[in-house]
């Protein structure tokens, strides 16, 4: 299994892994986190600021007293922000996108080159230069406070979340990362980076929805025979079964991700500058052509297509989703 302790800031072009031992493999199911994608989450954040002005024939207040102090305004959400960092595991990454194994990083979603994915930064007109991708293919939410650090020195005007997946994607669901500590990982890499760069705007993809990719590729004849090399075991594991035990894995699995969710969406509302993507990226029905057709999991270069698509309407809505 791919050590998943950060090692530093992650190569900026394309990292290569040969072969297919199945610790490899194991580390690309730990990241669907592709989810990537989305965020709606602002609690007052989103709109802009408004007076509450005084209704006529309101009596006056008593002179003796001092007015209450009036409530700070929002801020207002830019819609075209001028660079753009990216967070997350695999599914950012571009993983499998383009090639068996292999980071595809032009292919990002968020920050991708790519005029086929046309990604997040391509459509709202960020140059190059302005783009910065530290997601790291296998990452765990634990990873996330390291990650918005390298990000926070570039105080970027927009920084994309999108992770999860592996966190979920466990040898077991015993394994599997317990909520409070996704939730308390999460709000500590908001916290770093509002401390060092407190303009900055964050766009929060949910967790896609991993048993919807199970039931994809469960009767495909090639998909169940790759899974079975170690990609997302707590889930794809035993792909065919239909025990009362398999099915009670995979519930649980799909439970977890779902509180995964509630706890991104619940930490991003108490951020003003935050939107999450109100469940965009786990309720989209992603098709199998929109998958990798190396391991019909991560999304291949239409799925990430739409899971920029699913961010730039987020972006640059001027209130965030209901």
């Amino acid at each position: 299994m791919r050590d998943n302790t950060p090692s530093g800031p992650p190569p900026t072009g394309r990292t290569r892994r040969k072969g297919l031992p199945p610790a490899a493999w194991a580390a690309v199911a730990a990241t669907v986190a592709l989810v990537v994608f989305a965020v709606s989450c602002g609690g007052s954040g989103g709109g802009a600021p408004h007076s509450r002005g005084a209704s006529a024939g309101a009596r006056p207040s008593s002179p003796s007293l001092s007015p209450s102090p009036s409530p700070s305004p929002s801020p207002s959400w830019d819609t075209g922000p001028g660079s753009l960092a990216a967070l997350g595991d695999s599914i950012t990454r571009a993983f499998d996108a383009c090639s068996l194994l292999d980071d595809c990083p032009e292919a990002s979603w968020a920050t991708g080159t790519s005029p086929e994915v046309d990604s997040l930064a391509r459509r709202l007109g960020v140059p190059a230069d302005a783009t910065w991708n530290h997601a790291r293919s296998g990452a765990l939410m634990a990873e996330l406070p390291a990650q918005a650090r390298r990000a926070a020195t570039h105080r970027p005007e927009l920084v994309t979340v999108l992770i999860g997946a592996n966190d979920a994607c466990r040898a077991t669901v015993g394994r599997m990362t317990p909520v409070e500590e996704f939730r308390a990982d999460f709000a500590e890499a908001l916290r770093i980076l509002r401390r060092a760069s407190p303009r900055t705007q964050v766009y929060v993809a949910g967790v896609p929805d991993l048993e919807r990719l199970w039931s994809l590729g469960r009767s495909h004849p090639v998909a169940a025979q790759v899974w079975q090399l170690g990609i997302c075991p707590s889930m794809l594991g035993g792909a065919g079964a239909s025990d009362a035990e398999a099915a009670e894995r995979r519930a649980k699995v799909s439970a977890r991700v779902r509180a995964y969710n509630a706890a991104l969406a619940e930490v991003c509302e108490r951020d003003r500058r935050c939107r999450h993507d109100g469940g965009a990226v786990h309720g989209y029905r992603f098709t199998v052509r929109e998958l990798s057709s190396w391991d019909w999991f991560h999304p291949g270069p239409e799925g990430q297509r739409a899971l920029a698509e699913i961010a730039h309407r987020q972006v640059t809505a001027v209130s965030p989703p209901a």
